[in-house]
C-alpha cells in the first residue's frame, strides 16, 4: 500500500510547530550507530547504506577487531573484509570502498578523518549524506543528512515537495536554525522509525497532530477496507 505525500507544503508557522514538537519528543536524539572514533563512524556510515543500523552494529565490532585503524584497514585483504561485512549487503562494493577510504585517509590525511565536506566527499564511498553524518555527529558541524526516513517524514509533514535528497536538505534547513540542523536530522529519523513508518504511519500515536498526512492516511486506510 502506497500512501501519497501531501501536494502542498505547510506554512512556515506550521512547520515550526511541527519541528518544535519533534524536538520536545526526541530531546536526546543521537545516532544509533555505535562508534568510538571518527574513523569507526565513517566506516559504519558507509556500511549502513541499504542496511539497518542494528545490523551494522553487529558487524563493526568484528571488523574493527581485525582492522582497528586506517593503516590496518588500508592493508586488508578484500576477501576477508567481504567475509566480515557480508550480512550488511552490497558487501563487495562496500569492502572495496572501506579499504580504499582507509588508504586515502592514511595517504592523504595522516590517518585522521577530515572534518570538512570537500575532503570527506573526496574519499571513496563517501557522498553528501555520509559526509553530512560524519560532519554533524563526529565533529558537531552544522550539517543535515537526508536518508530514507528523513526523506519520508519531511514529505509527510509537508516540509518539502522536493524529489531529491539534496532538495529535501535545502528545504528543511531553511526552516531550522543552523545550530539545530544536526539535531533535526535525528528528530526526523527517530520519528520515522518509531511512528511515521513505511508503508503505513501510526498516526494515532503521533504527537504532531497538525500533520497534513493524517487525513491522507485516514482516507487511504478507509479505501482499503
Amino acid at each position: 500500500m502506497t500512501i501519497p505525500f501531501p501536494k502542498r507544503k505547510v506554512s512556515r508557522a506550521v512547520a515550526a510547530e511541527e519541528l518544535a514538537i519533534l524536538a520536545r519528543t526526541y530531546p536526546h536524539a543521537v545516532t544509533a550507530l555505535e562508534y568510538r572514533t571518527p574513523f569507526e563512524l565513517l566506516i559504519a556510515v558507509i556500511l549502513s547504506a541499504q542496511c539497518t543500523d542494528a545490523r551494522v552494529n553487529l558487524t563493526t565490532p568484528h571488523l574493527f577487531a581485525a582492522y582497528p585503524d586506517p593503516a590496518a584497514l588500508a592493508g586488508a585483504d578484500q576477501a576477508d573484509v567481504e567475509r566480515i561485512i557480508k550480512s550488511c549487503g552490497f558487501f563487495r562494493t562496500k569492502a572495496k570502498n572501506v579499504i580504499a577510504a582507509a588508504r586515502a585517509l592514511f595517504a592523504e590525511h595522516g590517518g585522521a578523518v577530515p572534518s570538512d565536506r570537500e575532503s570527506l566527499e573526496a574519499l571513496p564511498g563517501v557522498g553528501r549524506k555520509t559526509a553530512n553524518v560524519v560532519m554533524s555527529v563526529a565533529f558537531g558541524e552544522a550539517a543535515f543528512a537526508v536518508d530514507t526516513h528523513v526523506f519520508r517524514v519531511s514529505h509527510r509533514l509537508g516540509l518539502t515537495l522536493a524529489t531529491t535528497p539534496r532538495g529535501v536538505e535545502d528545504d528543511v534547513t531553511k526552516l531550522v536554525p543552523r545550530d539545530q540542523w544536526r539535531h533535526a536530522h535525528h528528530w526526523l529519523i527517530l520519528h520515522g522509525r518509531a511512528i511515521c513508518k513505511a508503508p503505513i504511519p501510526r498516526c494515532g500515536q503521533c504527537p504532531v497532530t497538525m500533520c497534513p498526512s493524517r487525513k491522507i492516511v485516514a482516507r487511504a486506510l478507509a479505501q482499503r477496507r
